[in-house]
């Protein structure tokens, strides 16, 4: 879920989260005198809310989930705005790669010692290094999820088990069959899904009925993988939206150093109500869905988008991964390439927000969930169709 950043106050250091055991009708329980434990990491924003109903489910399924996270982009304003308590451990280092290193490092000895006190059985992350380099360490099975394969891999690095999109090629995979799961659709297909649809998000920004609503985010600025290219794109796509009439722009910066720099940029765009920095915490999917199309320099809003069937524009110009090649065949996200593209394939036009939202299913959430329990029961994944 893309929220702006607020600056707010470490959580309390509870090691678990407040996670359901009610048994449901027709499913099988683990012990409950000694339920197993899975670590779950959570390593930056997009991984909350991916993780929500995982969590929710596996404990209704009664196993013990164990929450550590990173103070890095709006992890822990996320954490407050879903009510997830967890231990919170680093915090992000920014761009530089040695720096970046260092702070993997430190965090995995961070973890240590609360993973030797709390014994779990799997430690379960979407691509966190120091929860992979603590479990390997430790003798601790691990299960990691990706969905863009061209991310980077420290050594010191074990996966036992990996979690991917199924339309992620073979060839681009290290690990055998046995030890990789496919799962249908997006990983944004695993939450989107639970979206309920409350229009009180343009009211809150001072956005009127009859605007067009455009959400921008920027490019990942920090992230190994950051081409300049996307800055390019960037500015050329805001000053091309400031420049149309009925146009409101909601900025959402990635941190609070990205805010200072893009408010102090844009301040007389943002003086005259043309681009929003929203001041407090947004819920990310009712503002994507009430928006008449995203611009993003990132994976997971573009994809979130995508999965809502909002009119989605990539700027990012890395690597273009196997997901994003899939939806841009599929026409349910355009890939801008040069400042061109911005004019001749950006449509400026309000959409009907009041029609049913595209058809979905838990697929992508039950194959996760089928997975994880047959890794932690029976230390093998259950058999792929």
């Amino acid at each position: 879920m893309s929220l702006n950043t607020v600056k707010v106050a470490n959580l309390p250091d509870f090691d678990t989260p407040k996670t359901s055991t009610r048994k449901p009708a027709g499913r099988k329980q683990t012990n409950a005198i000694h339920p197993k434990k899975i670590w779950i990491d959570l390593d930056n924003s997009p991984h909350v809310p991916f993780f929500m109903p995982i969590i929710r489910e596996l404990g209704v399924r009664g196993y013990d989930v164990l929450l550590t996270a990173r103070d890095s982009y709006q992890v822990c304003d996320l954490l407050k705005f879903f009510d997830l308590h967890c231990k919170v451990a680093g915090k992000h280092y920014g761009k530089s790669r040695f720096l970046k290193l260092a702070g993997t490092g430190l965090r995995s000895l961070q973890l240590m010692p609360w993973a030797i006190r709390h014994r779990p059985d799997l430690a379960l992350s979407h691509g966190s290094r120091a929860q992979a380099i603590a479990a390997t360490m430790l003798g601790i099975p691990t299960a990691v999820a990706f969905d863009y394969e061209f991310a980077s891999k420290p050594p010191l690095i074990n996966q036992n088990w990996i979690f991917v999109p199924n339309v992620i090629p073979d060839s681009a995979l290290t690990h055998d069959q046995a030890h990789t799961l496919k799962y249908p659709g997006l990983k944004e297909d695993v939450y989107v899904p639970k979206l309920r649809r409350d229009p009180s998000v343009l009211k809150t920004l001072g956005i009127a009925e009859d605007e067009i609503v455009v959400t921008v985010r920027p490019p990942a600025s920090e992230a190994h993988y950051h081409n300049p290219e996307s800055d390019v794109l960037f500015t050329a796509a805001l000053n091309y939206l400031i420049g149309k009439p009925q146009v409101r722009i909601v900025l959402l910066p990635r941190n609070q150093r990205q805010a200072e720099l893009l408010q102090h940029e844009w301040a007389k765009p943002s003086a005259e109500g043309k681009i929003i920095f929203p001041e407090q915490v947004v819920d990310g999917l009712n503002l994507i869905w009430f928006s008449d199309l995203v611009i993003s320099g990132g994976g997971t809003m573009n994809r979130e988008a995508a999965s809502l069937g909002v009119p989605v524009y990539s700027i990012f110009r890395g690597k273009i991964g196997a997901v994003d090649r899939y939806l841009a065949k599929q026409g349910r996200l355009v890939l801008l390439e040069s400042p061109a593209d911005i004019e001749s394939k950006v449509v400026l036009a309000r959409r009907e927000k009041w029609l049913p939202a595209p058809a979905s299913n838990n697929a992508a959430l039950e194959c996760i969930l089928s997975g994880i329990v047959s890794i932690v029961e029976n230390q093998r994944l259950p058999a792929q169709i």
